[in-house]
């Protein structure tokens, strides 16, 4: 027996005891090393988050890290005791989009692990083992509870297709920005320019591999040939698009509220921009994050600042949204 936070409703919560669930079929039981929060598990817990995005009552947690303690039947007996990350996007495998590999466009609806599926802040997730990355044997385990929001991003470099020499630059210092960073900085880049709001995330930005740092309102300049916008506001896409030459490629990660101040469609239309949006990462993002993870090219941990026992939920939740600039990614561990 181990515990689990159980959502019960919008502001309700409690602590569960934790059975595992017997994988049945092409499952997996993974025993769970650490979970990370992110502001969706923060609208999770207030009740905000969109009708049909959330099923209640809920364990949450959609990035996670473990090793595989059972394989059901027709799973290959290997896959026991293999450090692994998992896909969060519960895809149908029979519609054309899922055909073409573009999973998160499944058209069969939406399910996603810690939002309509029991997540893993628990002690165990069992989940279909199709959706299983193994990873290097002597993987960190508490960095890879950072591969989910990483994979998303990976998402976007692949959009943005990045070649070496090209002059490539990052709207937004949050964890996702300096992911983004560390993508880009393994393609070779001419100069790598980020842009955000918090000048005390330069140092963190150049550790990375930035060669350039700009607070979004000093004078920017306007040739970059690729960027990645991560902040998530209206405002943040029109700089991101601002710092692009005539043809340049932009790729949008964030969620923006609809605003005034948002992409102006004529100038992406006469400057001839290739924008790209990404929304969670299909197999081929996850397969490229852990293969640059285990490359030792992406390096999470430095994100990290705060790792807490699962019976430390609401602190957690408060910490996520407290808007401190001392705090990085919060890490549950049950």
């Amino acid at each position: 027996m181990s515990g689990a936070v159980v959502v019960e409703a919008p502001g309700r919560y409690r602590l569960a005891e934790h059975t595992p669930r017997q994988p049945g079929p092409g499952e997996a039981l993974v025993a769970v090393h650490a979970v990370g929060i992110c502001g969706s598990d923060r609208e999770v817990y207030q009740g905000n988050r969109p009708e049909g995005y959330v099923r209640y009552p809920l364990t949450p947690g959609h990035e996670w890290s473990g090793t595989v303690a059972q394989a059901g039947p027709g799973v290959p007996a290997s896959l026991v005791g293999r450090k692994v990350v998992g896909e969060g996007f519960r895809n149908c495998q029979v519609c054309d989009r899922c055909h073409a590999g573009e999973t998160t466009l499944c058209t069969a609806g939406y399910e996603e692990t810690g939002f309509t599926q029991p997540g893993a802040m628990a002690g165990t997730l069992t989940l279909p083992a199709r959706l299983l990355h193994v990873l290097p044997d002597d993987a960190d385990l508490t960095a890879a509870a950072l591969l989910e929001p990483a994979a998303c991003i990976a998402a976007a470099a692949l959009k943005a297709n990045a070649r070496p020499g090209e002059r490539v630059a990052v709207v937004g210092t949050g964890t996702l920005g300096m992911f983004a960073v560390q993508f880009l900085k393994a393609v070779s880049p001419a100069e790598l320019l980020v842009v955000g709001t918090r000048g005390d995330r330069e140092a963190l930005s150049r550790r990375f591999g930035a060669s350039d740092f700009r607070l979004k309102d000093q004078t920017l300049p306007d040739d970059f040939d690729v960027v990645i916008e991560t902040a998530g506001s209206a405002s943040a896409a029109r700089t991101a698009a601002s710092l692009l030459r005539r043809g340049g490629r932009l790729v949008l990660t964030g969620i923006p509220a609809p605003g005034a101040d948002g992409l102006d469609p004529t100038g992406l239309v006469v400057r001839q921009l290739e924008v790209h949006t990404v929304f969670g990462a299909p197999p081929a993002a996850w397969a490229h994050t852990v293969r640059v993870f285990g490359a030792g090219l992406l390096d999470p941990l430095p994100l990290v600042t705060h790792e807490l026992p699962l019976t430390e939920f609401p602190q957690a939740i408060e910490l996520v949204g407290a808007g401190d600039p001392k705090v990085g990614k919060v890490l549950l561990r049950p």
